[in-house]
């Protein structure tokens, strides 16, 4: 009981519960964000197509210009 007591009523054990609540709530963030962007990847990949690797023999809306040296 003394546990939960400094940890809830002590300036360390308050940090310490914000720190884990942001570091899960970054969690909970990435994971969505990755999983959003294998599924866009996903549905932006047809099939018969080659993948798209970021080189310059692309063409259409996707290409990237050159990068300057």
């Amino acid at each position: 009981m003394k546990l939960l007591t400094d940890l809830f009523t002590t300036d360390y054990g308050l940090m310490s519960i914000i720190g884990i609540a942001f570091m899960l709530c970054m969690v909970v963030f990435f994971i969505r964000l990755f999983m959003g962007k294998m599924d866009e990847t996903a549905a932006s990949h047809t099939p018969g197509q080659p993948g798209q690797s970021g080189q310059s023999g692309q063409s259409g809306q996707n290409a990237r210009p050159p990068r300057p040296h």
